[in-house]
């Protein structure tokens, strides 16, 4: 690689290597695969552009002046998503102005469990809908309604397709418990986006059939 410009196509290896040498344009080449992912990562905890694309920015600087740290044992855009998670929780620890409230009554037990709404089918929501013109607001705001540690479970597993061990690793949870607050995001995001489009279930059943087709 000596002498060659770094591109998004060199290995990440070498690309770690080089920026520990000082190789600021290998650094965007190891960061620019990982924006979108970074920037759903902060929104999935601070439910708000700005501070999301602040956030975002404030994860890769940490990351620049901690590559060294980076050890290898995951992906590193597994590693920026967590240090963006970590962030994004700090400030929202440090100011709460932004924290969106579902104007829906959450339907929860004494521990705080969800149970969803009796609705006869559901699947998974592929990541493809949020590219749906018509569909992109209601599950803009279905996602906002989720509860922090739902939505951000529901985005790295069902958005950015971070395996179970990944977002584990990321959330400091266990497996299990990421499976049970998908499996709970999943039936929220259901109730949510039920209704359809034009407040009947009906339709909105069909909208998600033809979705499910593609």
């Amino acid at each position: 690689m000596d002498g060659l410009r770094p591109t998004v196509e060199t290995p990440e290896i070498e690309l770690i290597r080089l920026v520990c040498a000082g190789d600021r344009e290998a650094f965007y080449c190891l960061v620019h695969p990982c924006e979108k992912a970074v920037f759903s990562a902060a929104m999935a905890i601070l439910n708000n552009p700005a501070d999301a694309e602040e956030v975002a920015q404030e994860a890769v600087l940490k990351a620049l002046a901690n590559i060294h740290k980076f050890r290898g044992e995951a992906r590193f855009s597994t590693w920026l998503v967590q240090i963006t998670i970590n962030e994004a929780r700090l400030k929202l620890r440090k100011d709460r102005r932004h924290l969106y409230e579902s104007v829906d009554e959450p339907q929860n037990d004494a521990e705080g469990d969800y149970f969803p709404k009796d609705y006869a089918d559901w699947r998974e929501i592929p990541s493809e809908t949020l590219q749906r013109r018509e569909l992109r607001e209601a599950l803009q705001r279905a996602l906002a309604s989720l509860p922090p540690k739902y939505r951000e479970v529901l985005i790295l597993r069902d958005v950015q397709h971070l395996s179970i061990e990944e977002t584990a690793q990321v959330l400091g949870l266990t497996t299990g418990n990421v499976k049970t607050r998908l499996l709970r995001a999943r039936l929220q995001m259901r109730d949510a986006l039920a209704p359809g489009i034009d407040g009947s279930w009906s339709s909105g059943k069909a909208e998600y059939q033809k979705v499910r087709a593609w």
